[in-house]
C-alpha cells in the first residue's frame, strides 16, 4: 500500500503509476503529459532554460527521464481509462499519434481527435534544413458512456499558447504553460469533478485543476519531480482557498 499525500483537494502518490493506478478509485477524466518516445531523447536535444533576468535561457542535454516504451504505453493506458468516465488526453509527439490512439483504442476508448499546441515561441530549426517543429499533439479519446460532450461547442482542438509562461516558473524539462493546461481542464472537465494525472512530472496539470475547482489524483515516480508538485500544488491550494468565502461564526443570543 503506497500512502498518499493529501493536499486539499489534491491526492499526490510517490510511486510506479502501474502499481498506483491498481488502487483507485474511478475519475472523471485523464490528463497526462508522458515520457517523451525515443527519438526524443538526444544530448542535442534543445531544452527551455530557467528564467533568467526577464528572459529564458536555452539549454542543450538529454532528458533527465526514461523514454516511453510500447509495454509501459499499453498498460499505463488499459489502467487509466479503465478509471475514466471521461476524456482521456494525452499530450505526444507528432510521430507518436498513431501509437496513442491505438492505446487509446485497445484499452475501450473512443478516439475523436489529435489535437494541437501550437507554441508561437517555439525554437526555429537552427540547422536550416528542414521545418522547425512548432507544436505538440494531443490526442483526445472519450472514456465515458453515451455521446461525447465537452464545454467547447463546435471550436476547433487548436490551442496557441507561450511556452514562457509567465504563471509558471520552470522546474521540469518538458513543463507546460499553466495558461495551456487551464484551457484544457475547462474545456475539458467541470466544477467539482475528479482529473488524473499518471504521468505528473512537476505538478502543472494539479495546479490547474486546483486553481479551477476541481479535484486532483496526480501520480509521479520521481522523488525530486514529486516534491516539487507537492510544493507547486500545496502553494496554488492556497491561493484558491483564499478566495473560498470561510463560513461566519454562528452568532448566539444572550437570551439561549
Amino acid at each position: 500500500m503506497i500512502d498518499p499525500v493529501i493536499i486539499g483537494n489534491a491526492t499526490l502518490y510517490l510511486g510506479d503509476c502501474m502499481e498506483v493506478l491498481q488502487m483507485l478509485p474511478m475519475v472523471d477524466a485523464c490528463i497526462t503529459d508522458p515520457p517523451y518516445e525515443a527519438e526524443a531523447h538526444t544530448k542535442g536535444r534543445r531544452l527551455l532554460g530557467k528564467q533568467e533576468g526577464g528572459a529564458r535561457t536555452v539549454e542543450y542535454g538529454a532528458l533527465d527521464f526514461d523514454r516511453m516504451t510500447d509495454e509501459l504505453r499499453g498498460q499505463s493506458t488499459m489502467a487509466a481509462a479503465a478509471l475514466c468516465n471521461g476524456w482521456m488526453l494525452t499530450f505526444c509527439q507528432a510521430e507518436a499519434v498513431s501509437l496513442w490512439r491505438d492505446a487509446h483504442e485497445l484499452a475501450g476508448a473512443k478516439y475523436k481527435r489529435a489535437m494541437v499546441w501550437i507554441k508561437p515561441d517555439g525554437a526555429p530549426q537552427f540547422t536550416g534544413d528542414r521545418p522547425g517543429m512548432g507544436y505538440e499533439s494531443i490526442v483526445a479519446s472519450w472514456c465515458g458512456s453515451g455521446r461525447s460532450k465537452w464545454n467547447g461547442g463546435g471550436r476547433h482542438g487548436v490551442f496557441t499558447h507561450a511556452q514562457r509562461d509567465n504563471k509558471n516558473q520552470k522546474e521540469h524539462m518538458t513543463q507546460k504553460p499553466i495558461a495551456l493546461m487551464e484551457e484544457l481542464v475547462s474545456l475539458f472537465t467541470n466544477f467539482g469533478q475528479t482529473i488524473l494525472d499518471p504521468f505528473m512530472g512537476s505538478g502543472t496539470t494539479g495546479v490547474s485543476a486546483v486553481q479551477m475547482g476541481r479535484k486532483f489524483i496526480g501520480i509521479e515516480r520521481e522523488p525530486k519531480y514529486f516534491d516539487i508538485a507537492c510544493k507547486r500544488i500545496e502553494d496554488a491550494q492556497r491561493i484558491q482557498d483564499m478566495f473560498i468565502e470561510q463560513p461566519k461564526p454562528k452568532q448566539t443570543s444572550m437570551l439561549e
